[in-house]
């Protein structure tokens, strides 16, 4: 499989991501690894988790669960150095995790040792925040999003602790990398500014939302990715699973992450079905299979990204996997902008 850089750490990754957020609840710890041994088979490097893993939902007694899982894979294969591992910290507001707590100086050390033990290893290669301290307008926030009530000041003194307990455990050898994930082209600027002035951790990553549906990455964000040769690691590049067509006609099959979560986190809207009809006519017309059409579509953006991968079956993941041998010709890609003009922002 084709690699491509991972911002400046100077690491080359897979060009596609194995993502874990189902081991645990959607999948068990066998099928978790099953995926993992396909995936190292097609020639991925790249896993990425979290210590709130398993969603779909986040609950208090299963937190921690998907890294073990993985941990659990490094200690029987001995395949640690095969792997790019990444891994976050979950933010303010999460009850299941620290009650909520902030990301702190403290709870940075404490989620860094707690997943390097569930992960069983020594080092994370890229460690994560999973969503600002002050909020954002991810998740379909952005319909709301208000940012009058930051204080300045006070984000930019809590950035500099953080960085510094970051610069720590880069020292102690715990963490490689830092990135950042749900954040705002204003954040990434002060992260960005904070470590280069002070010598601090890069932020060389940012997960965010990115697929065919979700595009608020494509203006000023793209912008910066390019410039500061930051990596978009997209999560949910299927729009948790309306891009397969197996929602279409507002179903909800058996077993599938709807069946969990009726609205798919704010994605089920009445715009959103004819938004899919359109991307899975030009993939059809095409004679292309829609997975891969949307999966493709995002590794081929004209800025530094990597789509992450989510399957409940190697059968699914297979079928993902393909997406790093397609190209997508002119023809394609002119339909897709045309149907984006038609269905800009569906959720």
């Amino acid at each position: 499989m084709r690699k491509v850089a991972l911002g400046r750490t100077g690491l080359r990754v897979s060009c596609l991501c194995l993502g874990s957020m189902t081991w645990g609840s959607q999948n068990t710890q066998e099928e978790g690894h099953a995926q993992i041994d396909l995936a190292l088979d097609r020639g991925v490097n790249f896993i990425d988790t979290a210590e709130m893993y398993p969603v779909a939902p986040v609950r208090e007694e299963t937190v921690g669960r998907t890294e073990r899982i993985i941990g659990n894979w490094l200690q029987t294969s001995g395949r640690r150095h095969d792997v790019i591992l990444a891994t976050k910290i979950t933010g303010e507001g999460q009850r299941a995790v620290r009650e909520g707590a902030p990301i702190s100086p403290a709870t940075i050390r404490e989620a860094v040792e707690g997943s390097l033990r569930r992960l069983r290893t020594d080092h994370i290669d890229l460690y994560q925040f999973h969503w600002p301290n002050r909020g954002s307008y991810h998740f379909r926030k952005s319909w709301t999003y208000d940012p009058s009530g930051q204080d300045r000041d006070a984000t930019l003194a809590d950035m500099q602790n953080c960085l510094e307990t970051l610069a720590d455990l880069v020292q102690e050898g715990k963490i490689r990398h830092f990135g950042l994930s749900n954040e705002t082209a204003w954040g990434i600027c002060q992260w960005l500014g904070l470590a280069d002035r002070h010598g601090l951790p890069r932020a060389q990553t940012i997960q965010n939302e990115y697929s065919l549906l979700c595009r608020l990455y494509d203006t000023d964000l793209a912008e910066l990715g390019v410039n500061e040769e930051l990596t978009l690691l997209a999560y949910t590049p299927l729009a948790a699973g309306l891009l397969t067509g197996k929602y279409a006609g507002d179903v909800t099959p058996e077993g599938t992450r709807r069946a969990r979560q009726s609205d798919l986190n704010g994605r089920i809207t009445p715009r959103v079905w004819e938004a899919v009809s359109a991307y899975l006519g030009i993939a059809k017309a095409h004679g292309l299979d829609p997975v891969q059409m949307a999966i493709a579509f995002v590794a081929q953006r004209p800025f530094p990204v990597i789509p992450i991968l989510g399957a409940t079956s190697t059968a699914q993941l297979d079928t993902a996997l393909g997406a790093a041998d397609l190209t997508l010709s002119d023809a394609v890609l002119a339909d897709i902008a045309a149907a984006h003009k038609v269905h800009p922002m569906p959720f």
